[in-house]
């Protein structure tokens, strides 16, 4: 199953900190790899190349270079999944992907009363972001993916 990385930061003792689509939040310990893979040695010997970490294109993983990347199922699968304030909330774009849905369908749901203004759903800025709990009540569980 595809759990599509948002952001990543390097933060501290080699680990990471992984946002997913799905709302939830991850620390991902890179220092196990430097002894499976060789090519990870690298980023235990240069801080900066391993701050230098980022987003995939398509959110498939997170990439340092042409050499060294790891897969959103290995981060989701070996992640320590920890608490933050943002945990179930997630952009109306990540929502209409998850569920198969278009983003008019959810802008038109707030008008029409189903997402509670400042309950299930706000925006900032320009971007909506939903609960995950009020994507479920209005559309059901999503096979799964959340």
């Amino acid at each position: 199953m595809f759990h599509k990385v948002k952001t990543v930061d390097a933060i501290y003792d080699y680990k990471l900190m992984v946002q997913f689509a799905e709302g939830v939040t991850k620390i991902y310990d890179v220092s196990p790899l430097f002894e499976k893979y060789s090519f990870f040695i690298s980023l235990k010997d240069n801080h900066i190349l391993f701050a230098s970490v980022k987003v995939d294109q398509g959110g498939y993983g997170i990439i340092w270079n042409d050499d060294i990347d790891i897969s959103c199922d290995e981060l989701w699968a070996n992640g320590v999944q920890i608490e933050t304030p943002f945990d179930g909330l997630m952009a109306f774009s990540d929502a209409t992907f998850i569920w198969n849905l278009n983003e008019s369908t959810l802008r038109k749901a707030v008008s029409y009363g189903k997402f509670v203004n400042g309950v299930d759903v706000c925006k900032f800025g320009k971007q909506w972001v939903v609960s995950i709990e009020a994507m479920k009540r209005e559309y059901g569980d999503p096979d799964g993916k959340v």
